[in-house]
């Protein structure tokens, strides 16, 4: 799984560092929709999800914005959307929000720092960076609440930020709800989100 998710660097479109080198002004010169994520300061490459993270991506994406307009709360992305947290490290997020007090940092190409929420959609060729790598780094930047999403298992788990660590908040598997923390309110049937 990794040595596919793994750039290669002789198609890189432009010289580069060494391996594990990379960093934001590489991964910038890239052509734009190039399917990468700098992590760790290794490129990564991200293939196009499936149908069903699609369509899982929609519905959680239309549940929090009807929530957030309605609430006037903030602004909400879906990916590709790139988050700069440090010079090594660029995501684009399946989905990001920042709130209203903080929109400063969403600038036009990209938001710079670390969004108040996170949602990631695990895939086969992700999964490793989102439940290990992103997960720490967002939890070091600073990301206020993080969902993750799993298919496989048809269950979304929600992680608060408390003293600098992720705390699990919400967890359902096949049925039932989960809460956000961050926004007061919203709520997610399990069953709405994984039935197609």
């Amino acid at each position: 799984m990794a040595a596919e998710s793994q750039c290669n660097e002789a198609a890189l479109p432009y010289e580069a560092g060494t391996k594990g080198r990379y960093t934001y002004e590489d991964y910038a010169r890239l052509p734009a929709g190039a399917p990468y994520q700098l992590i760790g300061g290794e490129l990564v490459m991200a293939p196009s999800p499936g149908k069903r993270h699609q369509k899982i991506l929609l519905k959680l994406a239309i549940a929090f914005e009807r929530f957030i307009e309605n609430n006037n709360s903030g602004e909400l992305f879906i990916a590709p959307r790139d988050v700069y947290l440090a010079a090594k490290e660029t995501y684009q997020p399946d989905i990001l929000f920042i709130a209203g007090e903080r929109v400063e940092i969403s600038a036009e190409d990209k938001v710079n720092g670390a969004p108040d929420l996170v949602v990631e959609i695990l895939s086969p060729s992700t999964a490793y960076y989102d439940l290990r790598k992103k997960y720490k780094v967002y939890e070091k930047y600073g990301v206020k609440e993080y969902w993750i999403v799993d298919p496989e298992e048809n269950s979304v788990e929600v992680y608060q930020l408390s003293d600098g660590k992720f705390v699990p908040a919400a967890r359902a598997e096949g049925t039932g709800v989960v809460d956000s923390v961050l926004l007061p309110g919203f709520r997610v049937k399990i069953e709405d989100i994984f039935k197609l």
